[in-house]
């Protein structure tokens, strides 16, 4: 009988690093090569670059308010983005928060304003998972920011539908040792996992609350995805525990909402298989031998492991974030990359863009990142932080529970075409929680289109989107500011 180490229990991610390895577009095991979706800028021949697509009801142009910028803001503030083009109608700051002064432990973020009265929008925090995935670059750059990289490496275009159109966003690369993050105690880097992060995260909140204090008493909501599954329930809770020591509301934390969530180790991995069986992409042989030696509850006989195995090799070179995304096979040729799905997609190499611009010196000089003591390169995911992880709860549900309890708003949302974090294990954690449903699943509508289901239990809402693989904000923009916007209005999205 074989149990898994700890530092092999990151969902499916890790999991499955027992039996195989993917194709390049999946070797990293975590976040780091998503394709990233154009926001229908091609399609609609209606975004002019250098100017927001407002769409306001009233037909007006944004009215902008500013609060009034002290020192600690002004050092951090964003003058321009190298590539950038066109008129910005919002302020961007970019800098580090110190975690622990003695340690020399600080983290890096990166903070856009919405271009519409933010005085009056409340602060959202997302974090990327991975874990070591980066917020800034594969959260911001790649997902839901107001900018990303075109195929030159150095120039910037505009996306219709980031989400600070609708609330300040707030990006934090943690923990120390993700992309620009860094420590001056080496042992830092060696001493990380769920408990360091979820600390460290408070800590970077307070610190940053106090260098941007028109915030501190601003409507809170935390943000993300994928193995964030483990990151916002641990710092949700924390930050009502600390509320409650200090019988004060430090910060106003309203409400969660986590895409495609690893929540459960066992859970995780045994939906992905149900995922692939129900998407033609095994046999009812493996399917079967499957079901007959895993009892997915975190022992794994050799029998299982070699059942899983062949399993995978029947279901071939398939990105399983998304597993009808095509694969970047040419970065430095985007046209070599592009093929009939790329007008759904978007160019898949993007990621690639991506990390280049972001490891430009005039770049990281314009977001005044400290790369002086850092000995690698800027990454999406670091390979360094994901191996050295130390502590990782096999399950999530006693943390999830708890947050419903505080009475915290919590939203678990899924791309309908992930296999990695996949729509089938949210439902089996939903079963074991057994909430009892206020609002019967339902269709959810966009643009008059079907755009996800929706059911609405005490004290938690379900959704899919449809479309959508395991980074949402990527593959349906539109969709996935819809459904953010209703979040945070507290309101079920639209039938």
């Amino acid at each position: 009988m074989h149990t898994l180490p700890i530092k092999m229990k990151r969902g499916l991610l890790i999991l499955w690093s027992l039996f195989y390895f993917s194709a390049a577009n999946t070797a990293t095991r975590n976040q780091a090569n998503q394709p990233l979706e154009y926001d229908d800028l091609r399609l609609s021949g209606k975004y002019i670059e250098g100017k927001l697509d407002s769409t306001l009801k009233n037909g007006t142009s944004p009215s902008v308010h500013r609060a009034p910028k002290n020192n600690l803001q002004d050092q951090d503030k964003i003058v321009s983005m190298p590539g950038q083009t066109g008129i910005v109608e919002f302020d961007q700051y970019a800098g580090y928060v110190t975690v622990d002064g003695k340690a020399g432990r600080a983290l890096f973020y990166y903070f856009v304003e919405a271009p519409q009265d933010p005085l009056d929008k409340p602060l959202v925090l997302w974090l990327n998972g991975g874990p070591g995935c980066s917020s800034f670059g594969s959260g911001a750059m790649l997902e839901l920011g107001p900018f990303s990289v075109r195929s030159d490496n150095k120039t910037l275009y505009r996306k219709r539908h980031a989400w600070n159109r609708v609330a300040n966003m707030l990006f934090v690369e943690i923990p120390a040792g993700v992309g620009y993050s860094y420590s001056n105690t080496t042992s830092d880097y060696y001493n990380i996992g769920d408990q360091r992060t979820s600390d460290d995260a408070y800590t970077f909140l307070v610190n940053w609350l106090e260098k941007f204090p028109e915030y501190q008493d601003r409507d809170f909501f935390i943000t993300g995805e994928s193995y964030a599954g483990h990151y916002i329930p641990e710092l949700a809770n924390l930050i009502v525990s600390k509320n409650r020591a200090n019988n004060a509301t430090n910060i106003k934390l309203k409400g969660v909402a986590i895409g495609n969530a690893d929540l459960d180790d066992n859970l995780t991995l045994q939906a992905s298989f149900d995922y692939y069986w129900m998407h033609a992409m095994i046999s009812r042989k493996a399917y079967r031998a499957i079901k007959d030696k895993c009892g997915f509850n975190g022992t794994y006989t050799k029998d299982c492991q070699n059942a899983m195995k062949l399993a995978t090799q029947e279901k071939g070179n398939v990105d399983d974030y998304d597993i009808y995304a095509p694969t970047c096979h040419d970065a430095s040729n985007s046209s070599k990359s592009s093929d009939s799905f790329q007008l759904v997609f978007g160019d898949p190499c993007t990621n690639h863009y991506v990390s280049s611009y972001l490891n430009r010196p005039e770049v990281q000089k314009a977001l005044h990142a400290n790369t002086t003591g850092l000995d690698y390169p800027w990454m999406d995911c670091s390979q360094h932080v994901f191996d050295n992880w130390k502590d990782s709860p096999e399950t999530m549900l006693p943390s999830i529970k708890k947050v419903i309890s505080s009475g915290i708003r919590i939203w678990l949302y899924s791309g309908d075409m992930d296999a990695v974090c996949s729509f089938i294990s949210t439902q089996y954690v939903l079963d074991i929680l057994e909430l009892p449903i206020e609002t019967s699943w339902r269709p959810w509508r966009l643009d008059n289109e079907v755009a996800g289901y929706v059911v609405g239990y005490k004290g938690l809402v379900f959704a899919t989107v449809k479309g959508a693989g395991h980074m949402v904000p990527y593959y349906q923009p539109r969709r996935a500011l819809a459904l953010f916007s209703s979040f945070l209005e507290g309101k079920l999205p639209p039938h």
